[in-house]
């Protein structure tokens, strides 16, 4: 009789529980998805500390969690996946998944203990049984099947598009790194070009190519770091998402066959097979909850991170974690850069216009060789040069070709060759002479067309402008994926656990029903047998 008693009373016990800790999961992530709602309220806001200073700490107030390697004091170092104490005081908000787990392990296998004690040492043969609680079960039992198939479903939808709005993300800011390291690369070559500019011997100052000597090892550095850094990060963060992705799908399909097989095994009676799926699934709803704890981290980590991009759009030149995910170009290198492309784009549309000046609009006599190669015609019209000698800005004069078709004006001007070195038609170049020209021109522009680039990149902008696309087009994806995933696992975890409660009540159910009517069959037929006496 006390055994009899104590299983049922260990049952009912074991399904308050789980609908308490259900309750229990179910109010710690409400508390925590309010907490985060209300700190990105404030996420616009910088702090008084980090506004004049070179380095600024980002997502200050949503980052404020305890940290339990610091005697649970709170945590202040804002987002920074460089730092250990951000990672356990994110990592402290699973502790509530972590503990429910640890509960529902414990409570649960000493109930399956003591209900298997009951039934070995106190055995007796079953007798009675309600038909409201057997419809009961079998309606909850069906109930939560469903959800539990549901939440596979929803797990599985979520793995997916997270794993794809992630590799997305990925792709974009690894295309931006490189779209920046080949510009850099592009300014490397066409100064190495304007070094071997000649123009009729004249050619740029000693000064002018030790300086690009020197600018284009630094171009080459940070293009270098670049891309190479932002690589590194690209292959760690795939890694992880797709051992993350596979690991999503498996314990889709294995929740998902252990709700309907357990469900169909219950049904058909199999009693000793129900309590095989009942031992495996109380140790798979156990890792299930600690994964619910994991993907909360991971979806704190998501809205901490684009929190942090849209404070760092707002001081762009602060020295950031966010460093280690896509850096800025150095700021000093980025300012010689441009000022060194400013310069050779000065000084070469000066040695072309002093060719012109000195050269080919000057009627030679045939004694000034090399001077003179026949040139006769129109004279032709200067190049406009777009840099002042102060490396300002300068305004095309009327009368100047501009940098984007000088080549094709001045193809007007090219005479034809009969004799080796003197022209034969009219013109003011010969053809070897355009063809030096039309080279440098060629440099002068593309120097002067990666003028804004550089500009952008002394700001850093490249880097915000990046910032400000994920934050816009990709954070929300992310972050409304990442709650799919960790709710369908909570979901599927609780499914799950309380399928397990209701396989043991649904098994034991079908088999009073059983007995009972095999009982009442039986005593049933005696009384009609002494019917003829």
């Amino acid at each position: 009789m006390f055994c009899s008693r104590s299983n049922r009373v260990f049952l009912l016990i074991c399904i308050l529980s789980s609908l308490l800790l259900v309750a229990t999961g179910i109010s710690i992530a409400e508390e925590e998805e309010w907490g985060r709602t209300t700190s990105v309220k404030g996420r616009f806001l910088a702090e008084e500390s980090g506004e004049n200073s070179s380095s600024l700490i980002l997502a200050a107030k949503r980052t404020k969690r305890k940290d339990p390697t610091e005697n649970f004091k709170l945590y202040t170092g804002g987002w920074n996946i460089s730092n250990s104490h951000y990672f356990t005081s994110v990592a402290y908000t699973a502790v509530p998944f972590v503990v429910i787990a640890g509960v529902w392990f414990v409570f649960f296998g000493l109930s399956l203990s003591l209900i298997c004690f009951c039934y070995c040492c106190c055995a007796r043969r079953p007798y009675g049984y309600s038909r409201i609680a057997y419809a009961l079960s079998l309606i909850l039992l069906i109930s939560f099947t469903v959800a539990a198939i549901v939440g596979c479903v929803f797990l599985y939808t979520g793995q997916g598009k997270f794993h794809a709005s992630t590799t997305d993300t990925l792709d974009y800011v690894v295309r931006q790194a490189n779209f920046t390291s080949e510009n850099l690369r592009n300014v490397s070559d066409y100064l190495n070009a304007a070094k071997k500019v000649d123009v009729q011997s004249l050619v740029l100052p000693g000064d002018v190519l030790n300086k690009i000597n020197d600018i284009q090892g630094k171009i080459n550095s940070s293009a270098t770091t670049l891309s190479v850094k932002t690589m590194e990060n690209q292959d760690k963060i795939q890694d992880v998402l797709n051992n993350m992705r596979l690991a999503l799908i498996l314990i889709a399909a294995v929740m998902l066959f252990l709700a309907f097989i357990g469900f169909l095994l219950s049904v058909f009676g199999l009693q000793c097979l129900v309590y095989t799926l009942v031992i495996l699934g109380w140790i798979l709803v156990t890792g299930t909850f600690i994964l619910c704890g994991v993907f909360l981290i991971l979806h704190n980590v998501v809205g901490d991170t684009c929190v942090a991009m849209d404070q760092w759009v707002q001081h762009p030149k602060a020295h950031t974690a966010l460093d280690d995910i896509l850096p800025c170009v150095d700021n000093a290198t980025a300012r010689e850069t441009l000022t060194q492309t400013k310069l050779v784009t000065y000084q070469l549309v000066t040695l072309l216009d002093s060719a012109i000046n000195t050269m080919t609009n000057r009627n030679f006599p045939p004694q000034a060789r090399p001077l003179y190669y026949n040139q006769s015609g129109p004279l032709m019209p200067l190049l406009c040069n777009p840099i002042n000698a102060d490396l300002s800005d300068h305004q095309c004069q009327p009368g100047e070709v501009h940098l984007s078709n000088a080549t094709e004006v001045w193809k007007n001007y090219t005479c034809q060759i009969i004799t080796v070195g003197t022209c034969s038609t009219q013109g003011r170049m010969t053809p070897k002479l355009y063809t030096q020209m039309a080279a440098a021109v060629n440099v002068s522009y593309g120097l002067y067309r990666y003028g804004p680039f550089l500009a952008d990149l002394r700001g850093c902008d490249f880097v915000r402008s990046t910032f400000t696309d994920i934050e816009r087009d990709h954070c929300p994806g992310l972050k409304r994926y990442t709650r799919w995933i960790y709710v369908g696992l909570v979901l599927v975890s609780t499914a799950v656990m309380l399928s397990l409660v209701f396989w043991v009540i649904y098994a034991r159910e079908r088999r009073h029903r059983v007995y009972t009517k095999d009982y009442n069959a039986t005593h049933s037929e005696a009384p009609r047998d002494k019917d003829p006496q």
